[in-house]
């Protein structure tokens, strides 16, 4: 009679990040409408052709910039009462740079001003680094199943367990678990990455797979 055996798995790779994607805000705010709409577009101009520059170097990966948007609000001071309206015109710009050391400098050196507010730093993996890096984690994560498994196995003296299924962790439910048949191939991946710090030093990414799988073994001969 077989022997099911259920584990789970969980493996990472840590990798040095290879983009950074700086996150912008570019505008300004003020009592006269037009005026605040003449400050954000010169800022927005000036950011713009800053990144021009920096993707004429050769530093950048991508860049994009969104609209400037408008609108008025009426703020209420700390007694409660409103005061009068206030115009605000703002715009998003994120720049992914590949020289990291490029990007630290510039934020340091450049991206300074009333105009321009840095809302940080997402440290990224270039898409081929990212799935490379993701499939060595899942290996990883079957393989150690593979291993538990085997160690289970022969602390009950079972042969060698034959897999049974593999899935995302937690999609394996509470029934029964059928008779042998082929893999699911499927792993769940998740990345973290800590938040940028004030000195723009690279996270090291966190890639981690994670499995479920059973197994089936048999008492050995």
């Amino acid at each position: 009679m077989s022997t099911i055996i259920a584990v789970s798995a969980t493996a990472e790779e840590r990798v040095e990040p290879e983009l950074g994607a700086v996150q912008l805000s570019v505008g300004a705010s003020g009592p006269e409408r037009e005026v605040v709409v003449a400050r954000a577009s010169r800022a927005h101009e000036r950011l713009l052709a800053e990144v021009r520059r920096l993707e004429a170097s050769g530093v950048l990966d991508t860049w994009s910039a969104g609209q400037l948007r408008v609108w008025s609000h009426r703020p209420f001071n700390n007694e409660g009462r409103q005061l009068p309206l206030v115009h605000d015109s703002r715009g998003d710009v994120e720049i992914v740079f590949r020289d990291l050391g490029a990007l630290s400098a510039w934020v340091s050196e450049t991206a300074t001003g009333d105009e321009v507010a840095i809302g940080g730093v997402d440290w990224r993996l270039t898409d081929a680094s990212s799935a490379r890096v993701r499939e060595a984690a899942q290996r990883r994560a079957v393989a150690e199943a593979v291993a538990k498994a085997r160690v289970y196995a022969d602390a009950l003296g079972l042969g060698t367990p034959i897999p049974v299924e593999l899935a995302d962790s937690g999609l394996l439910d509470a029934r029964p678990a059928p008779m042998p048949r082929a893999m699911m191939a499927k792993v769940a991946f998740s990345a973290d990455s800590a938040g940028p710090s004030t000195e723009l030093v690279p996270a090291e990414l966190v890639v981690q797979a994670s499995v479920d799988a059973r197994f089936s073994a048999e008492a050995s001969a």
